[in-house]
């Protein structure tokens, strides 16, 4: 599983939710972003519902002899309900494409359009009453249908639901205002309007049990003193979550393994997905720089579901960084990096090695006052230097390198070679050239391809894939990185931050300039990256095992 996008989001993105649930719905923020995806189905079904109306009034009807009572009182005003109803549809579908990150607005709105759409099919239902014997009324059908769509409160769902049934009353008495000839004995209202209020009755039921299992699933979402909010991502190894403590203030990620998971694989792949969870743990609550993902929990809750639960970022990963605002000026390269370095030095001194360093994995955040802070995320495949050769629990599978290909070491690509800390430099230079250049060092079709060729194949120097400068010092230091031998890398992340500040000179990625970027790029919380991609030319955000 890939690190987690831990961030803060905007309420006003589409498709986004930060609430926990609705207090309409009782349904937790990804359920109800879900009801939101139905609801604006509901007006593309809708739009192609009166389509087909007009298509069979205006074609069909007429091939087929069309009952002359129909026009005697009244011209038939089929087509042009049904082309109300259609623009009425269509409006609806891109209202509710704009409000789809206010999803309990769009709820309410949703209610709105269901009442019209009712109308305007008990218009056309008793625009020609039957004189003798009623007949059952469609609006029984939708009264039915909208609670399973949109989940309310039983209260609600009851109001709305009668509010519906008593758009064929309403129909009625504008038949009768027009001088419409019917039975106005009580049977007929009985027979008539009884059978679509008894449903608006019975669509409280449903609406129970959505209620009931939204109410299910919150509680099935809380961790300890974690609720359990927004899901913000999903990886082979489980997902994470948006959650807020239930005595504090403070947001945090929380990133999950289900039993079920666990049991759709193999015991050995279990074992190494729970080993890795753990190493990460291990990993985040043992290292204290400023610069590396904070840790606040880690356990087992009562169901056997294991959790980490970490601090929500506010910020955006160097991967999407680069890709919606392009190369970033070498100066600010520098400036990432060197915090990047902070972390992974106090990680090497301590034996560790992330193994899994690339874009994706690197977030710059506001932090406080503080903006261009960064941090560093998921060390699942954090290996303790002192591993070789001990009988300890493998972190990837028989047979397979660990990491991302396109951020990976010769020594890692080629297999049964000693690791250790420069492989996390050999990445990092990679991350470096992905910055200033906003291309991979080696981009290939296949994976296999890409680790030949970081075997085999010397990098361009990144000042010759762009026009943007680049200082040929810092090209130097980046090519360093990207050695073969890791005797030719600097020796160290402490050693690589002092290279890269001396190869920027006296140019310098200052308060003022940070400050001015965020505010005209990100004056807002930001919100969650659409799903990653690994197709040539874009940093890949998943970590690969690549068979060998």
């Amino acid at each position: 599983m890939t690190a987690p996008r831990l961030l803060r989001r905007r309420t006003t993105t589409p498709a986004r939710i930060v609430s926990g649930g609705s207090s309409n719905t009782s349904l937790p923020g990804d359920l109800l972003v879900e009801t939101c995806r139905r609801v604006r189905a509901l007006g593309v079904v809708s739009a192609g519902l009166w389509s087909f109306s007009i298509l069979v009034n205006a074609v069909v009807a007429p091939l087929l002899g069309r009952p002359a009572i129909l026009d005697q009182v009244w011209p038939w005003p089929a087509l042009h309900v049904a082309g109300f109803g259609l623009l009425l549809a269509v409006g609806f579908t891109v209202v509710a494409v704009r409000m789809a990150g206010r999803p309990e607005q769009l709820v309410d709105a949703s209610a709105g359009f269901f009442l019209l759409n009712c109308f305007l099919a008990a218009l056309l239902t008793q625009w020609v009453p039957p004189p003798i014997t009623p007949r059952l009324s469609w609006l029984a059908v939708l009264v039915l249908i909208y609670p399973a769509i949109v989940p309310l409160s039983p209260r609600r769902t009851l109001l709305i639901s009668l509010a519906a049934a008593t758009m064929d009353p309403i129909g009625l008495g504008i038949a009768e205002l027009r001088g419409v000839p019917f039975d106005h004995a009580p049977f007929y209202f009985v027979w008539s309007f009884l059978p679509t209020y008894l449903c608006a009755v019975i669509a409280v039921v449903p609406a129970r049990v959505i209620r009931s299992l939204g109410q299910q699933v919150r509680r099935a979402r809380e961790l300890g003193s974690y609720r359990l909010e927004a899901l913000l991502g999903r990886g082979g190894m489980g997902a994470v979550y948006r959650a807020s403590h239930q005595m504090l203030a403070r947001p945090a990620a929380v990133k999950i393994i289900r039993p079920e998971v666990l049991g759709e694989h193999t015991a050995a792949k279990a074992r190494v997905i729970l080993e890795r969870f753990r190493r990460e743990a291990e990993a985040s609550a043992t290292l204290r720089s400023p610069h590396t993902i904070s840790l606040y929990d880690f356990g087992m809750a009562q169901d056997g579901t294991f959790f980490l639960v970490m601090e929500l970022l506010e910020g955006l990963d160097l991967e999407r960084l680069v890709e919606r605002y392009g190369p970033l000026p070498p100066e600010r390269v520098v400036h990432l990096l060197r915090q990047v370095c902070h972390s992974l030095e106090e990680a090497h001194r301590r034996g560790m090695v992330h193994r899994d360093i690339k874009p994706s994995n690197i977030f710059t955040c506001r932090m406080g006052l503080e903006v261009d802070f960064v941090k560093v995320l998921d060390f699942g495949l954090v290996k303790l230097q002192d591993d070789e050769g001990a009988e300890a629990v493998k972190l990837t599978a028989p047979n397979a390198t660990a990491g991302t290909p396109a951020f990976i070491a010769p020594e890692v690509a080629h297999g049964g070679r000693p690791v250790d800390a420069r492989v996390d430099i050999y990445a990092l230079g990679c991350v470096a050239y992905w910055l200033l250049t906003g291309q991979l060092v080696f981009e290939a079709r296949n994976p296999l391809q890409q680790l030949l060729q970081h075997i085999n194949d010397a990098p361009v120097p990144p000042s010759r894939r762009i026009e943007l400068p680049i200082p040929a010092a810092l090209d130097e230091v980046v090519l360093a990185c990207l050695a073969k031998d890791p005797a030719g890398r600097p020796a160290s992340a402490a050693e690589l931050a002092t290279r890269l500040e001396q190869a920027i000179g006296p140019a310098r990625w200052d308060v003022e300039r940070a400050v001015a970027w965020w505010e005209r790029h990100r004056p807002e919380s930001v919100e969650l990256p659409e799903p990653e991609a690994t197709e040539p030319g874009r940093a890949p955000a998943a970590t690969l095992e690549v068979a060998r």
